[in-house]
C-alpha cells in the first residue's frame, strides 16, 4: 500500500475506529450498538418461538432483517418512511442484504422452528451504514441464539452458527483503492464497493459500481483484498466483543 494519508489521518488500508457495545438494549434477546467512526447503528435481535406459516412443520427456522434510518441520522431531517406511506427501494435492498448475509452463516435446521428478526436502525450516518449494520447484526444474532439455548427453545449442543460474517466498504479515490469509506470519501469515489465476507474468508456478496471511470481487474483485485483483510479485522473485533461474559 502507498503512504497516502486520508482526510482523517488514516492509511488507505486502515479501518475507522470500531466499537461494539453488546447488550445495549435491555429488552431485546440480543443487541449491539456498533460504531464505524461517525456511523452508529443499533442492532437488536428479537427471538420468537415459531416460524412463518410457510415454514411450519418443515423443521427449520428463519432469520430476517429490517433496516431503517432515523430522521436526523444525516445532516438534514428526512421524513420517516412510515409517514410517507411506503418503504423506499434502498431500504428494501439493504434489509434483504442484511438478511442474506446472516442466513449465510446460520444452520436453519439447527435453529429449529424459531424466528429471529434483526432490526438495524441507523442513529448516525457517516458512510458504510449497511456494512456496519451487517457487522453489528451478527453480534446481536449470536446473543439471541444463546438466549434461545438458555430458554431451551434451541438444543444446547446445536451448532446454529456455522461461521461469522462481517462487511466493509472499499472504493477508489483519486486512483487509490481505500478501505472503509467515510461519507466525505464515498461521495467522490470513482468506484464504490461493499464486501460481505464470512469468517473463513468466503464471499457472501460483493456490490461494486463504477461511479466515474470503469475499473479494471487489477483494481478489482486490490479492492477485494482490502475488503477481505478489513473483514478479518472486524471478525476479531466481533469475537472479542462476544467473549466478554458480562456484556449481556
Amino acid at each position: 500500500m502507498t503512504d497516502i494519508t486520508r482526510a482523517d489521518g488514516r492509511a488507505v488500508d486502515q479501518l475507522r475506529p470500531i466499537t461494539i457495545e453488546r447488550g445495549w438494549s435491555a429488552h431485546a434477546e440480543g443487541s449491539a450498538l456498533i460504531s464505524f467512526g461517525g456511523t452508529k447503528v443499533l442492532c437488536t435481535a428479537s427471538f420468537t418461538n415459531g416460524v412463518p406459516r410457510w415454514l411450519t412443520g418443515k423443521g427449520k427456522g428463519w432469520v430476517t432483517a429490517e433496516y431503517a434510518m432515523l430522521p436526523r441520522a444525516t445532516n438534514s431531517r428526512n421524513d420517516r418512511e412510515s409517514i410517507k406511506g411506503r418503504v423506499g427501494g434502498r431500504t428494501h435492498e439493504i434489509s434483504r442484504l442484511i438478511g442474506r448475509a446472516l442466513r449465510a452463516v446460520v444452520d436453519t435446521k439447527a435453529l429449529g422452528e424459531n424466528t429471529i428478526v434483526i432490526d438495524c436502525d441507523v442513529l448516525q450516518a457517516d458512510g458504510g451504514t449497511r456494512t456496519a449494520a451487517i457487522t453489528g447484526a451478527y453480534v446481536a444474532l449470536a446473543d439471541a441464539i444463546a438466549w434461545g439455548k438458555q430458554k431451551k427453545f434451541i438444543a444446547q449442543r446445536s451448532e446454529v452458527l456455522i461461521d461469522s460474517v462481517a462487511a466493509v466498504s472499499v472504493g477508489i479515490i483519486d486512483g487509490e483503492p481505500m478501505l472503509d469509506l467515510a461519507y466525505v470519501e464515498d461521495v467522490r469515489a470513482e468506484t464504490d464497493m461493499n464486501v460481505v465476507v464470512t469468517g473463513r474468508g468466503l464471499f457472501v456478496e460483493v456490490q461494486g459500481t463504477a461511479e466515474g471511470a470503469p475499473f479494471d481487474k487489477r483494481e478489482l483485485d486490490a479492492l477485494l483484498e482490502l475488503g477481505v483483510n478489513g473483514c478479518g479485522e472486524l471478525r476479531e473485533l466481533q469475537a472479542a466483543a462476544l467473549a466478554v461474559t458480562d456484556a449481556v
